[in-house]
């Protein structure tokens, strides 16, 4: 089993960051290096959350086999271990060679840091550039990101002053390392506790709310009314976009130099646009530099950059306004059936996509209804219980985790304990949980964040290039400090437990913080206990107040004007409702009609055309016979199309149709 477990979860986390970033990403549509890109951040992220609990349990094993190696006199002052002989060892089932996890972690670490800080900014820029080459990309990518590059040289320059100018530091590689590591530890430890500190109260009130009947209701009136808003502005961005393409493709003709960059910008919109637009062009007219004023390179550049954007945001708004609709009517359906007696889950609507066989044979109306109206909303309150179970243990040992003697936090309690018995799974498990909780609230809360339309992951592929490059950025930026804050709670950094005691892998590539001994006795120990006045604001929503006096409209139920875009929103669903309603009633009648009358009508063309073709072939071969078996048969082909106007479907009333005048009537009969 040596390094078997640390190759199952290699293969299982990538498959965990693809799924994700098929969810949020579209392969077919983006660029093929934006999706490596940000697979590459997500995949390295989430590789170091999995593997850190394996490289503590191999820890653990290595310090308990130096122990037991070493002579009594070495393990009294040099390792804060049992005696040697009354201790045994046993290897993990997990444990990965020595050698290996340095070399894993040291390149883990530096791609990611490369991503965050070089590519994926670089990658920002030039997928939100409207250049028509390449090489115009790029340029305009290093103009963006020079004021960025430039900030964090004056900070590591900073650094490297202090350092410098302190007679206590020979300034060497190692240190200069240990400081770099340093700057981008402390960036992203700032902004770990403001969103963990919003994760650790959000997501077990969420699962509450979520087990009350009828919130989750109004709360989908509430978003329905924002989106329907936003979904109005976007069609009309698009429209002025639109009209701005189609005055610059009019005014530049086939044969202008600028007609390749028109065309490229065409492509970018939607295809109604396209072909209303190629209706209205004259290609046969030849452009004149001296009686037309034509638009310059740039402003073509700004223009395409405008239509990715605003393409790309009518498309996101209204997929996920249909999405809200069938949430909408699916939580409309549970309130109703709520009271059946039958206890089937009736739906309003059919699904519009084909369920799984699987699927359908065990989740039955039956299981639905007891799942949806009796289990679920008990599932969620013991959830959200557990959660907050584990919200109030974080923000405990975040900040008593700096206390050795007595040891105050509760997962250096359980680590130490299951060190003793050497019991590994429970270490594993213990480490895992903690790490994967505090990942859960920081990286849901960057899922959720949102920064106007320019920073937004949005589910059902509609996410932009921008928004996966960014998210891979903080993902890479917030990782690292994640998971030394996590070895600071369960005392497994030396920093912390101030113990000459062998590191983990992973502390020993960030090398020593004494170098900057303010950061790592100051920042790194104190910084994390603001998490509780995080928490306070967040559970009184001081943050959704100050947005909705600001103007930004939050759901509060409280609040007048939350209580008005419910309404709203509720009449928007009631609309959409009644025209869906009309759309099915309409596709049924049209299925019964064609069910009751589509045979009839086919037999009787069948027996049409072929009394037609008997008739000519007759008339031809037999010109001489008498007049009355022709007439027979013209008599049989009038009944046959009586017949048709009898089946035919009725016409609808049209009063201008009618003649007032009855003597014009009788003239035209």
């Amino acid at each position: 089993m040596s390094g078997a477990a640390l190759g199952l979860e290699i293969v299982f986390v990538f498959f965990l960051a693809l799924f994700l970033l098929h969810r949020y990403g579209d392969f077919k549509k983006q660029h093929r290096l934006v999706i490596i890109a940000t697979l590459l951040a997500w995949y390295l992220c989430f590789l170091i959350v999995f593997i850190l609990p394996l490289d503590v349990s191999t820890t653990i094993y290595n310090r308990c086999k130096l122990a037991v190696n070493s002579s009594p006199a070495e393990s009294n002052g040099s390792y804060v271990t049992v005696a040697p002989s009354t201790q045994k060892c046993f290897k993990p089932w997990s444990y990965i060679p020595s050698g290996i996890m340095p070399i894993f972690w040291r390149v883990v670490y530096w791609t990611s840091q490369f991503l965050t800080w070089i590519l994926l900014p670089f990658m920002q820029s030039y997928a939100r550039s409207g250049g028509f080459s390449i090489t115009g990309k790029i340029k305009t990518a290093l103009i963006e990101n020079a004021i960025y590059y430039g900030t964090y040289l004056l900070i590591f320059g900073a650094f490297l002053i202090y350092v410098a100018v302190n007679p206590n530091f020979n300034l060497q590689w190692n240190q200069l390392q240990t400081i770099g590591i340093a700057a981008a530890n402390t960036w992203g430890l700032f902004l770990l506790v403001l969103l963990l500190g919003y994760g650790l109260v959000e997501i077990p009130r969420s699962h509450w709310n979520g087990a009350k009947r009828g919130y989750l209701l109004m709360k989908t009136y509430f978003k329905a009314a924002k989106l329907m808003t936003e979904k109005a502005d976007a069609e009309e961005n698009l429209e002025d976009i639109m009209e701005e393409v189609r005055k610059v493709s009019e005014s530049i003709k086939y044969n202008h130099p600028l007609r390749k960059c028109v065309d490229t910008i065409l492509r970018k919109c939607p295809t109604e646009y396209q072909e209303r637009m190629g209706r209205n062009m004259d290609d046969y007219e030849d452009f004149d530099e001296r009686q037309n004023s034509y638009p310059s390179e740039k402003s073509l550049v700004k223009l395409h950059k405008q239509v990715i954007y605003s393409v790309q945001r009518h498309r996101r708004t209204q997929v996920q306004w249909q999405i809200l609709l069938e949430q909408a009517f699916y939580l409309e359906d549970v309130a109703k059936n709520e009271g059946s007696a039958t206890r089937q889950f009736v739906h309003t609507f059919h699904s519009q996509e084909p369920e799984n066989k699987i699927i359908q044979y065990f989740y039955t109306p039956t299981v639905e209804w007891y799942w949806e109206c009796l289990l679920r909303p008990w599932f969620y309150r013991v959830l959200a219980v557990v959660l907050a179970t584990f919200s109030v243990v974080v923000v405990w040992s975040e900040c008593t985790f700096f206390s050795t003697k007595p040891v105050l936090s509760l997962f250096a309690v359980f680590i130490q304990l299951a060190e003793k018995t050497y019991n590994y799974i429970y270490i594993e498990m213990a480490c895992f949980l903690t790490i994967f909780f505090l990942s859960i609230c920081v990286y849901s809360t960057v899922f959720r964040i949102r920064v106007f339309n320019y920073y937004y992951l949005a589910s059902h592929h509609q996410t932009d290039a921008y928004s996966l490059l960014f998210s891979g950025m903080l993902f890479c930026r917030l990782t690292p400090p994640l998971c030394l804050n996590f070895l600071g709670l369960t005392h497994m950094d030396a920093t912390i437990s101030h113990k000459n005691t062998q590191p983990t892998a992973y502390t020993s590539i960030m090398g020593s913080m004494r170098v900057l001994s303010f950061i790592a006795d100051g920042f790194y120990i104190y910084y994390p206990m603001l998490v509780v006045i995080l928490c306070i604001a967040t559970y009184f929503s001081l943050g959704t107040r100050c947005l909705n006096l600001l103007g930004f409209q939050q759901f509060m139920g409280d609040s007048e004007m939350t209580s008005d875009l419910i309404d709203e929103g509720k009449e928007l669903i009631r609309r959409e409702k009644r025209k869906r309603q009309r759309q099915e009633e309409g596709e049924n009648r049209r299925r019964e009609w064609k069910e009751r009358y589509g045979n009839r009508d086919d037999s009787t063309r069948n027996r049409v055309v072929h009394t037609d073709q008997k008739e000519s072939t007759f008339s031809e071969t037999n010109t001489n016979r008498p007049l009355t078996k022709y007439t027979r048969s013209n008599g049989r082909t009038e009944r046959d199309r009586i017949e048709l106007l009898q089946d035919a479907e009725p016409l609808d009333f049209n009063a201008d149709s009618i003649n007032d005048d009855p003597l014009e009537s009788d003239s035209g009969r």
